[in-house]
C-alpha cells in the first residue's frame, strides 16, 4: 500500500468530530503486467485500500508495495492539441516558453512541460492562439506495456472499476492498447 508523506497519513485523526481526509496512493500491477497507480482522497483508509485491493484482485491484478510502480511514472504538464495545427509554429512557441518536448502522433500534438513551467507555457501558447483540448499536470509513464486481446479488455475493466470507486481521484497506467485492438473490444 503506497501513501503520501507520513505527515499527511497522521492527519487521519478526527478533528472536532469531523473526519479529516488524506491523500493516499496505491500501486499495483494489472493484467499483462501493466503498471497501475491510483491516487485517492479518503476519510477512511481501511475502506479505500480494501476497495482498491478488491478491484485489482477481481480483474486479474494485484496490489503492490509502496514504490513498486511509482518509479515508472513522472509528473509532467500536458497540453494536448488537436491534429492539423501548424506544428512548427506550435513547437517554436512552446519551446521558447520553456516546454520540454513536443510529441506528434496521428491523433494529437502533445506539449510536455515541467510542472513548474506548465502555467507559463500554457499562457504563452494561448497568447499565440493555441487552445489545448486537454491541459493538466499528470503522471506519464516512462515505458509502456503493450496489451492485446482479452488482456487489454481486462485492464480496461480494472481501470473503469477503479475510476468508479468513491475515493479515487486519478488512475494512471502504462498500458498501451493499439487502436485496432480497442476497435475490436466490446463497448
Amino acid at each position: 500500500m503506497g501513501q503520501f508523506p507520513a505527515s499527511q497519513a497522521r492527519a487521519t485523526s478526527l478533528t472536532r468530530g469531523r473526519a479529516v481526509t488524506r491523500a493516499a496512493r496505491y500501486e499495483g500491477y494489472g493484467p499483462g503486467g501493466a503498471a497501475v497507480m491510483v491516487d485517492c482522497l479518503t476519510d477512511n483508509g481501511d475502506r479505500t485500500v480494501a476497495a482498491v485491493r478488491d478491484a485489482f484482485a477481481n480483474h486479474g491484478g494485484h496490489l503492490g508495495a509502496d514504490g513498486s510502480v511509482a518509479y515508472l511514472f513522472h509528473q509532467v504538464g500536458l497540453l494536448r492539441f488537436a491534429p492539423g495545427l501548424d506544428e512548427d509554429a506550435l513547437m517554436d512557441v512552446a519551446l521558447d516558453a520553456g516546454a520540454e518536448d513536443v510529441v506528434a502522433s496521428p491523433d494529437s500534438l502533445d506539449v510536455l512541460t515541467a510542472p513548474a513551467d506548465f502555467d507559463a507555457v500554457r499562457a504563452a501558447l494561448a497568447r499565440r492562439g493555441f487552445a489545448p483540448v486537454v491541459a493538466e499536470v499528470t503522471q506519464r509513464a516512462a515505458t509502456g506495456a503493450v496489451l492485446t486481446g482479452p488482456t487489454a479488455a481486462m485492464l480496461l475493466e480494472l481501470v473503469e472499476t477503479l475510476e468508479h470507486l468513491e475515493d479515487v481521484q486519478h488512475v494512471y497506467t502504462n498500458a498501451e492498447i493499439p487502436d485496432d485492438v480497442l476497435a475490436r473490444l466490446p463497448s
